[in-house]
């Protein structure tokens, strides 16, 4: 569907499609990753809407190794962005031994999974699924609500270039929230409408509501950011710049910790600098005390 989007949006402004396999192309549209020998031959004016190696931040833990090896060089207190997390099976070791001393609640996912597929909230390591790959991370228990609701944030954060890097946050988003109002501890765990904000499993709940009118941002399940940074000012007096302030920090360095990865394949396989660019879609939780948290990147946002 977002490849119809575009297709209709240069179909307007003069632009013909051909077929993928034609060389004469000014872009290059493909909702997965490229392959990066296959950039060798562009030329100046063509460019493809992604970067090699973008799944160094898309893949949840791929994401999450190069956030770790940020927080080791530069500093826990600077990359502090991400619940603590595995990446099992590798660190289950690693993961047992943190949950003996910390216990807790921990949400697993698969680690290249999206709309919330396959996710599941935990309190003991013996309830993981074993055998497969995810990503374990510490459940944050004290979200940020709106009248009770559980909400996330996703941002739209184009990339231009790596090198140098060049990043652009677009200037709204959404707030999406859970269709069950929020309780902490462990009774109610098994209910993912209270505790994922992800659309493909809320529109399933009776109680979700979609708003029709597009000239109303804060009705419904899914808010405008801008909506909801005023009802967060104007009803919870929260200091919101300062969030904001927080929220593109957290965006930046994620990208920063990918950087080295991907400008380096940019120099080896893209012949000309802007040959690429990418949009990316951030999801970020934001806690009671106001701190965001990347919980994840994603290929080809919605």
């Amino acid at each position: 569907s977002d490849c119809r989007i575009v297709s209709s949006l240069f179909s307007l402004h003069g632009f013909t499609e051909v077929p993928g396999s034609s060389p004469y192309f000014n872009l290059f549209w493909t909702g997965a990753h490229i392959v990066p020998h296959s950039l060798k031959h562009l030329l100046p004016f063509q460019k493809v809407n992604h970067f090699p190696r973008s799944a160094e931040l898309t893949r949840k833990d791929k994401l999450y190794s190069n956030i770790q090896r940020m927080q080791h060089t530069k500093g826990m207190k600077h990359f502090n962005i991400i619940p603590k997390s595995f990446d099992l099976p590798k660190e289950l070791q690693n993961f047992h031994a943190v949950y003996r001393r910390h216990r807790g609640v921990w949400i697993v996912k698969p680690y290249a999974s999206s709309r919330g597929r396959g996710i599941s909230i935990v309190t003991h390591p013996r309830h993981v699924p074993s055998g497969e790959h995810y990503v374990v991370s510490r459940y944050i228990e004290n979200p940020l609500c709106v009248d009770g609701f559980k909400f996330d944030l996703r941002l739209y954060v184009a990339v231009t270039s790596y090198d140098p890097l060049r990043i652009y946050l677009y200037e709204d988003g959404l707030a999406r929230f859970a269709t069950v109002r929020y309780q902490g501890g462990t009774q109610c765990l098994h209910d993912l409408c209270m505790h994922l904000t992800n659309y493909s499993i809320n529109k399933k709940n009776a109680n979700y509501v979609r708003c029709e009118d597009p000239n109303v941002e804060d009705y419904g399940n899914k808010w405008s950011t801008s909506a909801l940074l005023r009802h967060l000012q104007q009803e919870e007096g929260l200091d919101v710049s300062a969030l904001m302030m927080r929220v593109e920090d957290v965006i930046i360095k994620a990208i920063l910790s990918v950087e080295p990865h991907v400008a380096s394949t940019c120099r080896t396989f893209q012949p000309h600098s802007g040959n690429c660019f990418e949009l990316y879609g951030f999801d970020i939780l934001v806690d009671r005390n106001l701190q965001p948290w990347v919980l994840e990147v994603n290929l080809s946002p919605s």
